[in-house]
């Protein structure tokens, strides 16, 4: 195909449809303007569950098919021959318009098996709180409750005619093709929420290594400077530092006219107060233009390479209906080459600037970076309600209070002060309720509150009080659990705190303790000391003449066995607790 090759615009059924001519076999997409960001926490997973159910009757095909759930977007996607892409795009809109309900338990499901699978990223929560794109993570949790009629109402709503957009590459569009869906308006995009009171923030979480995102317009130069940033975190961590393996950076666009700057570099327990220091210490210096033009150069020509494969514009499709969905327009190939070519230093120093102001930064446990000028992140409310008291029965210092504008958590510091966790009735996101009386309010801004009648006390009139004020709506009933917090083993006064977010239905993790966490670094070294010994033994021993076959098998089988024996420790000790 021919990299310049013009994007046509057209229309297909009154759907716009975006056109470019290709070689090969003929691949289309239908896109539209609903994701996760567009639902609510006590229904999220509902526009993933219609996905599923509108590729429910393709069944089995010779040709490649998917469908892609985003934050603000979802997508069906098909490559094969024309006569192909024709019957998957009438398959997807007719399904779409009459939903196989008699796949819906089905269907959840499978969605419970792929989300049990599924990492869920936390910056987004804390960036955006339980709302909005926030909502990427957190689990499907509404998907258990939701009937044929809420499936089918979000279907009608926003898999519609005017909230869709087709695109196609291949010879010619096809032929016979009539895209026949609900009629509908354009969607706007979702709105964008805040949780974080001050930027830059940071909390602390996890023990993986530095994770960091930040809001920036979308542009170019942002692209090049994630390039750019990339480089340097190699460069820093790993090349010179040896601190880490990975260090890597991405700019993804947002199409609201801004764009999310990610970064991460992992580290090891022993190297997370380097790996953190080195970080900081990159971004510090690009935020001070030091940037040179050898980095920058080599970004671009990565980029610009990008641009001239011969499948450029094809790649692209996908992101330009993405675009015209939320009434943006979309450059060209020459228009892009040509913002490569006049960006400098001083733009990315421009782009850093503006990253250092809104930058939410994800540091290990135990670890802080306020001393690098990060707010901490919120884990606590500016007030508790006033209302009925009900002390923790473990004398922990907590107590959960109940009012009439909502619920809050309280326990006093170790300096004495009350520190409080409020989830006001009218910004309640979900309640998450479990058939054996205990409730997790959970806030807009990602803060939870814990009711459990077997660690408070709370009576059954309390509770039905609670049930009455929280909206019908926020209500997600889940199985029963495993364990309940009240079988959980006490933990030390004070030690409770205020979460962002949990699995329901999953026992509570416990807190590592101190011989926890060393049996983890002892099993953890052994077992890597051993891996690495059978590695390179089963590598290294099949070249030793001396060494028969049988023997090899017999002393590889053996190292491997005994690394197997010294990981299983460490995996369930990673599995059955947690640092708080």
């Amino acid at each position: 195909m021919n990299p310049q090759a013009a994007v046509h615009r057209t229309e297909t059924g009154g759907i716009p449809t975006l056109f470019a001519q290709a070689d090969g076999p003929m691949r289309a997409g239908l896109a539209f303007r609903v994701g996760v960001a567009d639902e609510t926490l006590a229904r999220t997973g509902v526009t993933h569950l219609v996905e599923h159910l509108a590729l429910h009757r393709l069944g089995m095909a010779d040709y490649h098919f998917n469908g892609a759930t985003k934050a603000a977007f979802t997508h069906f996607h098909v490559e094969g021959a024309e006569h192909e892409v024709v019957a998957y795009l009438h398959g997807v809109c007719a399904s779409l318009t009459a939903l196989p309900m008699e796949r819906l338990e089905t269907e959840k499901e499978i969605l419970r098996t792929e989300e049990s699978r599924r990492d869920t990223p936390q910056l987004p929560l804390w960036r955006y709180g339980a709302q909005g794109y926030g909502l990427v993570s957190y689990p499907e949790w509404g998907v258990r409750n939701l009937g044929p009629q809420d499936v089918e109402a979000w279907a009608h709503t926003w898999f519609t005619q005017g909230n869709a957009v087709l695109w196609v590459a291949g010879e010619r569009l096809p032929a016979g093709l009539t895209l026949k869906l609900p009629a509908g308006p354009r969607r706007p995009m979702p709105v964008v929420t805040s949780a974080l009171p001050a930027t830059p923030a940071y909390f602390s979480d996890g023990t993986g290594g530095v994770l960091l995102d930040a809001v920036v317009a979308d542009s170019t130069a942002a692209r090049l400077y994630a390039g750019v940033l990339e480089r340097e975190l190699s460069r820093a961590l790993r090349q010179e530092g040896g601190y880490s393996y990975t260090a890597a950076a991405d700019c993804t666009a947002r199409r609201d006219g801004f764009a999310t700057v990610t970064a991460f570099a992992d580290a090891l327990p022993a190297k997370q107060d380097a790996v953190l220091g080195g970080f900081v210490d990159v971004l510090a210096g690009l935020q001070v233009g030091r940037i040179g033009q050898t980095d920058l150069d080599a970004v671009r020509t990565r980029a610009d390479s990008a641009l001239n494969a011969p499948d450029a514009v094809v790649r692209r499709l996908p992101g330009m209906a993405e675009d015209l969905l939320a009434g943006r327009s979309s450059l060209t190939l020459d228009e892009l080459r040509a913002e490569l070519r006049s960006v400098t230093p001083a733009d990315l120093h421009a782009v850093a600037v503006e990253a250092a102001g809104t930058a939410l930064m994800q540091v290990p446990h135990g670890h802080s970076a306020d001393w690098a000028g990060y707010t901490a992140a919120p884990t606590s409310s500016s007030h508790a309600v006033t209302g009925r008291r009900f002390p923790s029965l473990r004398s922990d210092g907590s107590t959960l209070v109940v009012g009439e504008e909502g619920v809050s958590q309280t326990e006093v510091g170790p300096d004495g002060t009350e520190h409080a966790v409020t989830v006001p009735y009218r910004a309640c996101a979900a309640m998450l309720s479990w058939p054996d009386g205990g409730r997790r309010l959970i806030g807009t801004d990602g803060l939870v509150v814990d009711m459990e009648p077997g660690l408070y006390g709370v009576d059954a009139h309390t509770m039905a009080v609670v049930a009455a004020a929280v909206p019908p709506a926020v209500v997600v009933w889940l199985p029963p659990r495993e364990r309940t917090p009240a079988s959980e083993p006490v933990p030390a006064p004070g030690g409770g705190g205020a979460i962002r977010a949990g699995s329901p239905g999953r026992a509570t993790p416990t807190r590592r303790t101190g011989g926890q966490t060393a049996a983890l670094v002892v099993f953890g070294l052994l077992g890597a000391l051993f891996g690495f010994l059978a590695l390179s033994f089963t590598v290294f021993g099949a070249d030793d003449p001396e060494t028969s076959t049988g023997e090899l098998i017999s002393i590889s089988g053996f190292m491997w066995g005994l690394t197997a024996l010294l990981a299983w420790p460490t995996v369930r000790i990673l599995r059955r607790t947690r640092r708080v």
